[in-house]
């Protein structure tokens, strides 16, 4: 089993997000480190999604109101997928 190559870094947080993430992370069952990183992947796609949308946007128009309410619609879709099979 191969695994990543990982970076050790020492970060600074406000104390009250520090704390609500080792929380986080605990009810994830996940150590801080794994839970950070995960938060870390996740801003990562939304600013590639965020890219992406604008990208398209300059090629081809800004989306309609129409096509974000059906957007969030099939997202709401998703999540409440998700969220099922999780539990």
């Amino acid at each position: 089993m191969s695994t990543m190559p990982v970076r050790k870094l020492s970060v600074a947080l406000d104390d009250s997000i520090a704390t609500a993430a080792a929380e986080a992370a605990a009810r994830a069952g996940m150590s801080l480190s794994a839970w950070l990183n995960r938060a870390a992947e996740n801003e990562l796609a939304v600013g590639r999604g965020l890219a992406a949308v604008s990208e398209w946007e300059a090629e081809h128009g800004e989306l309609t109101a129409e096509e974000l309410a059906a957007a969030d619609k099939l997202l709401g879709r998703v999540l409440d997928g998700a969220a099922r099979r999780a539990s």
